[in-house]
């Protein structure tokens, strides 16, 4: 059972690779369109996924026509395609830094070299994938959380191609090991490496069942206190980025907020009003550029 499991992998990853490879055998600007164009058109199809996105617009602007969340909804899957051509190409995109403009650049340079710990929170806009460029930019040496992937070889490459935008490795949710650049997620080691003068990146933008009731759009969502918890106990400063796409090429504008960290006598109030802050300045973005946000995931209960 063991080797048809390694078999299967192994055929796994050669089929990413060869798509990736096919993918990459096409300009940049002329595949992310075309990607773009192709997801519009087929993921709609998937009923399920597209109902979700526009329930979940009719829950944020109920003040928009059915025809107008429609659209909203297509450009949004556009934005999916346009994401997946370009994740594919990441390393291309990060040699060419002049298409990326850092919105905030004399805030951030400020702290290049005396930074410290930080939590960088960011959510599934425009490219999340560039949203911590501005730590890249300051040479802040960072990590990440990401959801790991079953195919070891498969997330082997997938990380081995964002190790410029973390240097300091990616610790990937329900991994176990000593191996920060092997994936390990657990809340004592991220804490360790946080009181050490890490930084780390994490999204936090979408349901989580183990998380608070705080507004967004008008209505309570589920929402991530990890965040929170880690600055309340640590005291570290927490960042909020976005990655802005700018006319629908890849070409992105990256902006990083800092929010307060309150600490009172009340922890449990203190987490909520962090939480509250955070999905808040994200409920903000998104309703300025909507068509950018990932609206077919799940953020109600």
């Amino acid at each position: 059972m063991a080797l048809l499991t390694q078999l299967r992998y192994g055929v796994e990853y050669l089929a990413l690779r060869t798509v990736i490879g096919i993918v990459r055998l096409v300009p940049l600007d002329k595949a992310v369109p075309l990607s773009a164009w192709t997801w519009r058109k087929l993921a709609p199809l998937g009923k399920r996924r597209h109902k979700r996105a526009l329930d979940n617009l009719a829950i944020a602007f109920p003040e928009k026509t059915p025809e107008q969340r429609e659209q909203i909804a297509l450009d949004a899957w556009s934005n999916l395609g346009r994401v997946m051509v370009e994740t594919m190409q990441l390393d291309r995109i990060l040699q060419q830094p002049e298409r990326i403009e850092v919105i905030n650049k004399d805030t951030i340079e400020r702290y290049r070299g005396k930074l410290g710990s930080l939590i960088c929170c960011s959510l599934h806009t425009g490219n999340w994938e560039l949203a911590s460029w501005p730590l890249v930019e300051i040479e802040a040496h960072s990590a990440a959380i990401y959801r790991l992937v079953n195919n070891p070889y498969v997330d082997a490459y997938l990380r081995k191609q964002r190790e410029r935008l973390y240097p300091d490795g990616m610790f990937s949710r329900g991994a176990t090991g000593i191996n920060r650049a092997a994936g390990l997620n657990t809340a004592r080691h991220i804490g360790s490496y946080l009181r050490q003068g890490g930084r780390i990146g994490m999204l936090v933008d979408l349901y989580d069942r183990r998380g608070i009731e705080v507004p967004f759009f008008g209505r309570e969502a589920s929402s991530s206190v990890f965040p929170a918890l880690l600055a309340r106990r640590i005291g570290c400063r927490i960042w909020l980025g976005r990655c802005i796409r700018i006319n629908e090429e890849s070409r992105f504008k990256v902006e990083m907020v800092e929010i307060k960290v309150p600490f009172s006598d009340n922890k449990d109030e203190d987490i909520k009003a962090i939480t509250t802050s955070i999905q808040g300045q994200f409920e903000e973005w998104i309703r300025e550029y909507p068509e950018q946000w990932m609206w077919s995931n799940r953020k109600w209960s």
